[in-house]
């Protein structure tokens, strides 16, 4: 059996509570605000950021309850990427829209920051989105820029907080490099961060990360909390129900396999599931190696495990090509380390198929978006310019140590 020794780094950060399996009964930040009747809203006409799944407890749509209520007066929903009912691909722009007569401004679509028109609209911001808890995913890049827009705008914020879905412990993947921030990694924190959505806009703004000019902006934040999660929650030990973010995560294990394959499938080289009806949960290439196969099955993954089998893409990467490779299989752990767990894939890729790994055949848009993926130009020059194994593992932990210690200061659970 291929053994694989994670850096003792990343154990300390884990405190096995896997023990813990009974669905838990939690109320979300809506729950808390609906309680009040809509106390820090009253009166006040709201722009909210939200999409298909801000929900309360009950899966009422968090939009629909505050048209109904005659306590605060909805005026202007914003949207991130995929749109208000998630359906739209990843990179597609989306255009402005309404819901129920009112008006939908994208925020993935013309515009990135609320535009000044708008804001005679509102007197305050609601933000009610399920984050996912990976880096690269935008719906925070999305949040920065309401956050940046209210702040010069001098609007409040309120921020309805709601689960990590990965859990509040595991922190894995090197801080991002500012030289390579975009839209899918604006701030300077891990590939998996452990935060809820509230505590990492209280760290965007206690960190001074909306001050791109030094001018030191700040908005004025509120995170109602939840009430019953606690750190070592899972999605599935919430009790709730999941509602797809976008089109290739229709579960939680799909999250789980965008944090260990969605930054590797940048570069386009393999199929990590898109077009399947397990999104992210296969991994695979006409041209593996049953060496590779036979050799990858047997790695020691932290709660993941490789099931080889053949599979076919319907769209996306090799589509309706024959696929050998691998069915990923998750356990519910807060053990689980995706990034450490995807690189250990790459380095054993890497052994038995060098002649992917030569950067003169790959696009050079790939490259860049691999570098904006992982945060780093580092990792891709180790992994293509034959840096040793451990080099390459030290570098996919760079900075998280610091992280750590930062992120001490937000936690609000």
């Amino acid at each position: 059996m291929q053994k694989k020794i994670f850096p003792i780094l990343l154990v300390i950060l884990f405190i096995n509570v896997s023990s813990y399996t009974q669905s838990q009964t939690i109320e979300l930040g809506i729950d808390i605000l609906e309680k009040s009747n809509f106390a820090q809203i009253s009166g006040k006409k709201v722009a909210l950021l939200t999409n298909f799944s801000g929900r309360d407890s009950k899966q009422q749509l968090t939009a629909e309850m505050l048209i109904n209520t005659r306590q605060a007066q909805l005026t202007l929903i914003l949207t991130p990427e995929h749109g208000f009912y998630g359906n739209f691909s990843a990179g597609s722009s989306v255009d402005n829209s309404k819901f129920m007569g009112v008006p939908i401004l994208s925020l993935y679509g013309n515009s990135k920051k609320i535009p000044y028109a708008y804001t005679e609209l509102f007197d305050i911001i609601l933000v009610d989105i399920q984050d996912i808890g990976v880096r690269s995913y935008t719906f925070i890049s999305t949040l920065y820029y309401v956050m940046q827009s209210a702040a010069e705008y001098n609007k409040p914020v309120i921020i309805l907080d709601r689960p990590n879905p990965l859990g509040g412990m595991g922190v894995d993947g090197n801080v991002l490099d500012t030289n390579f921030q975009s839209y899918i990694g604006l701030i300077p924190v891990p590939y998996v961060h452990g935060m809820t959505i509230g505590e990492v806009a209280s760290m965007i703004n206690g960190e001074n990360w909306l001050s791109e000019n030094k001018n030191n902006l700040k908005c004025d934040l509120t995170v109602i909390k939840m009430d019953g999660w606690q750190r070592w929650m899972q999605w599935e030990d919430t009790g709730l129900n999941w509602f797809p973010t976008s089109p290739n995560v229709p579960t939680p294990d799909a999250i789980r396999g965008i944090a260990m394959l969605g930054w590797i499938g940048e570069l386009s080289l393999y199929s990590v599931g898109i077009g399947t009806n397990l999104p992210f949960q296969f991994f695979g290439s006409p041209y593996f190696s049953q060496a590779f196969i036979e050799y990858a099955r047997n790695l020691e993954l932290n709660a993941a495990q490789l099931f080889p089998l053949q599979f076919q893409p319907s769209y996306g990467k090799f589509a309706n090509q024959g696929c050998n490779g691998f069915l990923i299989i998750f356990k519910k752990d807060n053990s689980y380390t995706p990034y450490s767990n995807g690189i250990e894939l790459l380095l054993s890729l890497r052994k038995f198929h060098p002649d992917l790994f030569d950067a003169t055949k790959i696009e050079y848009s790939k490259i860049q978006m691999f570098q904006k993926a992982t945060g780093t130009d580092i990792i891709f020059n180790l992994l293509f310019k034959k840096g040793t194994d451990e080099q390459i593992r030290k570098a996919s932990i760079e900075g998280i140590v610091d992280f750590i210690k930062i992120r001490e200061k937000y936690l609000l659970y």
